[in-house]
C-alpha cells in the first residue's frame, strides 16, 4: 500500500470509529472527547507501527520520546483535531494523518467525518473560481486579532468554524479563501492540512512568509497562512505592515 493510500485509509477508519463511538451514547461531553482521542490514537499508532515500523511517529495523544528526530520519514497525526467540536456533536472537526520527509509535509489526508469527506494530497481537485468578496475562516470561540485586522483590511467575510483541519479544508474545497492563524498551534494541528492544501495549489507558509517546517525538537508552530495563491501577496503584505 502506498503512503498516500495508507494515510487516507487510516484517517477514514479513525473517522468511522469516532462517529460510531459518538453514536453509541456510551459517553457524553468531555468524557466523549477523552475517549475519542484515546480510541482514535490507539488505532492510528498501532496501524502505523505495524505498516511502517521503520518510520518515526509524532501524535498529539502519545508521549514523544524524541526518537523521531533521527528519522527522515515521520508520520505526524492528530487523532481528533477539534475534540471540543467532536464532543459537542458538531461536524467541524477532523482526523489528520501526514507524512513529513526531511521536515516537508509530503503526504497528507484529512478526514472530515461529519461531512463524509476525506481530502488527500495525492488526489488534488481544481480550485473553484474565487468569489468577489474574500471569505476568511476564523476560530468560532477566539478569533485572532491579526486575522480580524486582515479581514477588515480586505473587506473579507468572516466564517466562524471549529478545528484547524476543518478551517484549512474549507479553503481546499472552496467554502473559504483564507485561513490565517496566529494564536498558537502544534505540528499535528497543521501538518496534514498543509500537505493537502499544498497539493491543491494553495499558498502555505508562516505568517511572515517563511516555510512551515516539521519534525523539529520543539513541536510548537504558532502560526500559519493557508490561502488562495492570488491572495497570498496582499495578505502577507498586510501582515508585514501589521507587524511593523
Amino acid at each position: 500500500m502506498s503512503d498516500a493510500d495508507l494515510a487516507a485509509e487510516l484517517a477514514e477508519e479513525a473517522g468511522r470509529l469516532l462517529l460510531d463511538l459518538r453514536a453509541s451514547g456510551r459517553f457524553e461531553g468531555k468524557a466523549l472527547g477523552k475517549e475519542g482521542d484515546a480510541a482514535a490514537n490507539r488505532l492510528l499508532v498501532a496501524a502505523l507501527h505495524a505498516q511502517r515500523p521503520e518510520d518515526g511517529l509524532l501524535s498529539e495523544e502519545s508521549q514523544d520520546d524524541g526518537s523521531r528526530l533521527a528519522c527522515s520519514r515521520v508520520w505526524i497525526v492528530d487523532p481528533v483535531d477539534g475534540t471540543r467540536e467532536y464532543a459537542e456533536g458538531r461536524s467541524d472537526w477532523a482526523v489528520h494523518v501526514a507524512l513529513a520527509i526531511d521536515g516537508i509535509p509530503v503526504i497528507g489526508a484529512v478526514a472530515l467525518p461529519g461531512l463524509n469527506m476525506v481530502l488527500r494530497s495525492d488526489a488534488p481537485a481544481t480550485l473553484p473560481p474565487a468569489e468577489t468578496t474574500p471569505r476568511m475562516v476564523v476560530s468560532r470561540t477566539r478569533p485572532a486579532a491579526e486575522a480580524l485586522a486582515i479581514a477588515q483590511a480586505l473587506g473579507a467575510t468572516l466564517i466562524p468554524m471549529g478545528s484547524a483541519g476543518a478551517k484549512a479544508m474549507a479553503v481546499v474545497y472552496g467554502a473559504a479563501d483564507i485561513y490565517l492563524h496566529s494564536g498558537g498551534q502544534y505540528e499535528w494541528d497543521s501538518c496534514a492540512p498543509v500537505a493537502v492544501a499544498r497539493a491543491h495549489g494553495l499558498h502555505c507558509s508562516r505568517i511572515d512568509g517563511t516555510p512551515l517546517v516539521y519534525n523539529r525538537a520543539d513541536v510548537y508552530l504558532p502560526d500559519l497562512l493557508i490561502c488562495r495563491p492570488e491572495l497570498a501577496g496582499r495578505v502577507l503584505e498586510l501582515l508585514a505592515i501589521l507587524a511593523s
